[in-house]
């Protein structure tokens, strides 16, 4: 699914190039799966509070940092007014 998003985005992209890691566990390397990672330990970050998701394009040096939140049906009842 990540991998469909960035390839949605519009972002340039080099399949080559990509990398990402989930809770700073490098889970893609040049465009392709690491074998020998974790999902232990990838999905109980996942399941955590606070989730780290890092994609590197491998097309520059610039960063962006994005927050956001689950919409959850108490979160909007408390923010509604």
């Amino acid at each position: 699914r990540i991998v469909m998003a960035v390839g949605k985005s519009g972002a340039r992209l080099f399949q080559k190039r990509l990398a990402i890691s989930i809770g700073g566990i490098k889970i893609t390397q040049a465009g392709e799966r690491v074998e020998l990672y974790d999902e232990r330990k990838v999905t109980k970050h996942l399941k955590g509070a606070e989730i780290s998701i890092a994609v590197d394009l491998g097309v520059g040096r610039s960063k962006s940092r994005v927050w956001t939140c689950d919409l959850t049906h108490d979160y909007i009842r408390i923010n509604a007014d």
